[in-house]
Formats: structure tokens, C-alpha cells, sequence
């Protein structure tokens, strides 16, 4: 099975990268490596994890506090955010 990134959650991918590694240099490789860590996982345990809404899931990672909020398609995992645990949980549902 494949995945892909609502373009949304790409960019938000793309931005805490992009914050961690300005807080430190190394940390931001270390966010995006534990996001697709966490991607690995979804990808061989797609219904492991709990259900937020309708068909949309979260997994959470391990070291940063983000949740990564997907939906099971036919043919892939939609990933629709790479949120941050600490913001509006539902600032997400419009990209369904």
C-alpha cells in the first residue's frame, strides 16, 4: 500500500520541519524521520489505531507530540494532517 499527503498536510509537514530544525540543527531531520517512522507503521497497521471521526484515524508519534490523521482508501493512506497535539483539534475536517 502507498501514501499520499492532502497538500495541506504536506505543507504543515514541510513548515515543523522546518521549525524544529531552526530550533536546533539536526532536530528538524530527526521530526521528519519520526513522521515517517510513524507513516511505516500506519502503512502495516492501518486499522491499529483509533478512530477520531467517521473514517478518519490518528497516530500519534513517538517523540514529538503530533498526531498523524489519515483515512484507509482503496488503494492508499490519505493522509490529511500532521497536527500538532497542542492546537484546534479540528481545524482539519474541511480537507475531507
Amino acid at each position: 500500500m502507498t501514501f499520499d499527503f492532502h497538500p495541506e498536510a504536506e505543507t504543515e509537514f514541510l513548515e515543523a520541519i522546518e521549525y524544529y530544525e531552526n530550533c536546533a540543527p539536526g532536530l528538524g531531520e530527526d521530526f521528519s524521520l519520526e513522521v515517517f517512522f510513524t507513516v511505516q507503521n500506519i502503512l502495516s497497521y492501518s486499522h491499529a489505531w483509533p478512530v477520531v471521526e467517521d473514517d478518519v484515524r490518528r497516530c500519534l508519534t513517538s517523540r514529538f507530540p503530533y498526531g498523524i490523521l489519515y483515512s484507509i482508501e482503496s488503494d492508499r493512506i490519505y493522509i490529511l494532517a500532521v497536527m500538532h497535539l497542542h492546537r484546534h483539534p479540528d481545524y482539519w475536517k474541511s480537507r475531507r
